[in-house]
């Protein structure tokens, strides 16, 4: 999508539980040097070695993001499932390696910082969160960054791996009020019921969706509220991210609606002679 948009253009992301535990769905943006990320991680080693690996101008900070005030963490005996919330043991216990990798070591009382009380951040356009049931709180205390923002990408829970933490319908209730649009299930995780076994693979499920990575996108349905430069940033992210190449096709038809010019042409004639290509 750089090719139609010679000139520079950069992506602001924000990722929010900014763990390299794999490979992040931006890295293909940073690699081509489109992309400045601003992220969070609580964990001081990790969020050390993010500073170190990305440099500038990327910035990491170990915060805890949530409503700003105190709250309590629970360690876990692995450092991605920390959580603001307290593990559910009992429901954790009637599925394959969940409890195994949710066990609680220690509780901690913590400062939470609001995402809109950062001066640090002044535009975002792609949000990636992944912090254990608190991603409701942050969205929460973020409408000033939001007001902007063009993709999330949100973990979102369809059971109560933590005690009393939201679940996906609230998630997604707040997103539609604040103008995004859901858009796909991404990286969905399923456990299987003990004692049987999937596959004799323990981290593989029969049929109960347990989380998924929740795709958001700003309403296309008001594309003309959006000005030129937040377009081209909209359709390198529906393109290049998402791989929604459709969607891609609107937000370019509404940027030269606004500008007069020709890039869902361009783009579409692209597209076709590429899978013309392809076949041959």
């Amino acid at each position: 999508m750089f090719e139609l948009f010679p000139e520079e253009l950069q992506i602001d992301i924000l990722d929010i539980g900014a763990a390299l535990n794999e490979r992040p769905p931006y890295q293909s943006l940073v690699d081509a040097g489109r992309a400045r990320i601003i992220g969070f991680e609580p964990n001081p080693q990790e969020c050390e070695r993010l500073n170190r690996e990305y440099g500038e101008p990327h910035r990491f900070f170990p915060c805890f993001v949530g409503d700003g005030k105190t709250a309590i963490f629970h360690e876990t005996n692995w450092s991605l499932t920390g959580s603001l919330y307290e593990p559910n043991s009992p429901l954790l216990e009637k599925f394959q390696n969940l409890a195994e990798v949710v066990q609680p070591v220690a509780m901690h009382l913590v400062s939470t910082t609001r995402v809109d009380d950062l001066s640090e951040i002044d535009n975002v356009d792609f949000i990636k969160i992944d912090v254990q049931g608190s991603e409701l709180t942050v969205f929460q205390n973020a409408s000033r960054l939001l007001a902007g923002t063009l993709l999330i990408q949100a973990e979102v829970l369809f059971v109560e791996l933590y005690r009393n933490q939201p679940m996906f319908a609230d998630v997604d209730i707040l997103l539609r009020s604040m103008g995004f649009q859901f858009h796909a299930f991404d990286s969905v995780g399923r456990r299987a019921f003990k004692p049987l076994m999937a596959n004799r693979d323990i981290n593989s499920g029969v049929r109960q969706i347990l989380w998924a990575d929740a795709l958001y996108v700003r309403d296309w349905m008001n594309l003309e509220e959006l000005d030129a430069q937040k377009l081209r940033k909209y359709a390198v992210l529906a393109h290049d991210i998402l791989r929604s190449y459709d969607l891609a096709h609107l937000v370019l038809a509404a940027l030269d609606n606004k500008i007069g010019t020709s890039f869902a042409v361009t783009y579409l004639n692209r597209l076709v002679n590429k899978v013309s290509s392809s076949k041959s």
